[in-house]
C-alpha cells in the first residue's frame, strides 16, 4: 500500500515537471482571466439630479473574472462636440468613518468626513456610476427647460470594460441630468425649469400653484371646528422649505404660521419632542421658531437612524394635545418627511392658510 502511494506521488511530481518543461519548450501563455462577450449594464440612460449623491446603474459581468476595471471614454454631445464639464475635479465630501446618528456634536460628525478631489461623474470598481453632490447647475448645465431630449443637447459616452482576459467597449451611454432640487418633497416647483409648479388640478391657471402638503392627524380648525386637510382639492395647510437670512450657514429652523402669516408660538405644540426630532445641536427655542445647528445634507447618510427611520428622509412633526369631552386628551399632529441636500440656513414652515389650529379644550 505504501509503495502504491509513493508511486502516485512520484507520478504527480513527474507530471508537474513535464508540464513545466512543455510550457517552457512550447512557450505556452499564462492562464488568462475570462471576460464575457455579454457584459452589459442594466441602464444606459442616466438621469441623475444635480446637487446630491446619485448612485446609478448595475453592471452584469456574466461570470467574468474579477477584478474588472472600468473607464469612461469618448464623451461627446450628440453633434460631436466634446464633453468635459462632467469630469471637472472639485472638492467632494467623503466619509472616513461610519455615520451612526449617535454623534453628540457637529465636530464629531465633521471628524468622520473630509473633502477630496473627485471628478463630478465617476464610475466605481463595482461598475456603478456616481454623480457627486458637489455638482451644481453652474458646473453642469441641466437638461433643457422645455423637457426635450434632442441629440445635440445630450451627453453621450462609452465605457471600456477590462480585465487580463481582454476588454470590451460598451457604447452610447447617455446622461441627462436634472437641475438641482435642493430639497424633498419638491413637488412645489417644476423639475425642468425650477419655476413654481402649476396647481395639479388647474394647471393652466397661472394664479395658482402647487405646494408641499403635510400629513395631518386630528388637527381641527379653530373657526370651522372641522378636520383640516391638505390635498389637491383643499389646501388648508401647506409647507414651505426655503432659505432664511441671518443664520450661521449650517442651521435648520422649524416654525408654523397662522392664517394671517403670523408665527405661532412653539409652546402651543406641547407634545412635540423637540430634542429628539432633528439630529441637530445648540437648540434655540423662541416664541416664533425652534432652530438647530445641523450638518448637511439631511439626512447625512441614507441609513436608518432614530432621526430618519427609513434612511432617506428625516421627519419634522409638531404635536399637541387638548382636552376632550369626558376629561380625556386629544392628541393632534402634523408634519412632513423631508430631505435637504444643499448646505445653508433653511427653514421648514407650516402655514395654516384657511383656519388656525384649535388648541382650546372641548
Amino acid at each position: 500500500m505504501k509503495s502504491i502511494v509513493k508511486k502516485e506521488h512520484l507520478f504527480i511530481a513527474l507530471a508537474v515537471v513535464v508540464f513545466s518543461g512543455c510550457k517552457k519548450l512550447y512557450n505556452l501563455p499564462d492562464e488568462k482571466d475570462y471576460l464575457s462577450n455579454n457584459v452589459n449594464f442594466s441602464n444606459k440612460i442616466l438621469e441623475p439630479i444635480i446637487g446630491r449623491n446619485n448612485l446609478i446603474g448595475g453592471f452584469n459581468g456574466d461570470n467574468s473574472t474579477a477584478p474588472i476595471t472600468f473607464e469612461i471614454v469618448n464623451a461627446r454631445f450628440g453633434d460631436g462636440r466634446p464633453v468635459s464639464d462632467i469630469f471637472q475635479r472639485v472638492p467632494t465630501y467623503v466619509w472616513t468613518a461610519p455615520y451612526t446618528g449617535l454623534e453628540k456634536s457637529l465636530a464629531e460628525i465633521e471628524a468622520k468626513r473630509k473633502l477630496e478631489e473627485h471628478s463630478l461623474l465617476e464610475i466605481r470598481s463595482s461598475g456603478q456610476f456616481i454623480l457627486w453632490a458637489s455638482a451644481t447647475n453652474q458646473l453642469i448645465n441641466p437638461r433643457p427647460t422645455d423637457s426635450t431630449n434632442f441629440s445635440q443637447d445630450t451627453r453621450f459616452f462609452d465605457v471600456k470594460v477590462k480585465n487580463t482576459g481582454g476588454e470590451r467597449l460598451i457604447k452610447d451611454f447617455q446622461i441627462r441630468p436634472f437641475r438641482e432640487r435642493p430639497y424633498e418633497p419638491s413637488n412645489d416647483f417644476n423639475a425642468y425649469t425650477g419655476l413654481p409648479a402649476p396647481d395639479p388640478k388647474f394647471p393652466l391657471d397661472k394664479k395658482l400653484r402647487d405646494y408641499i402638503r403635510p400629513y395631518l392627524n386630528n388637527v381641527i380648525g379653530a373657526n370651522s371646528n372641522k378636520n383640516l386637510v391638505s390635498n389637491n382639492d383643499q389646501k388648508d395647510v401647506v409647507v414651505y422649505i426655503r432659505p432664511f437670512t441671518g443664520g450661521n450657514g449650517h442651521s435648520l429652523r422649524i416654525k408654523a404660521l397662522n392664517k394671517d402669516s403670523v408665527e405661532i408660538n412653539p409652546a402651543f405644540f406641547n407634545e412635540t419632542v423637540w430634542e429628539k426630532m432633528i439630529h441637530g445641536f445648540n437648540m434655540q427655542k423662541t416664541d416664533k421658531y425652534v432652530q438647530y445647528d445641523v450638518a448637511y445634507p439631511i439626512p447625512l447618510v441614507e441609513i436608518p437612524t432614530s432621526y430618519a427611520t427609513g434612511g432617506s428622509r428625516a421627519k419634522a412633526e409638531l404635536s399637541y394635545s387638548r382636552g376632550s369631552f369626558g376629561g380625556g386628551r386629544i392628541i393632534a399632529n402634523f408634519g412632513i418627511d423631508f430631505a435637504i441636500y444643499r448646505a445653508g440656513d433653511w427653514e421648514i414652515v407650516f402655514h395654516f392658510k384657511t383656519d388656525n389650529p384649535k388648541f382650546v379644550s372641548e
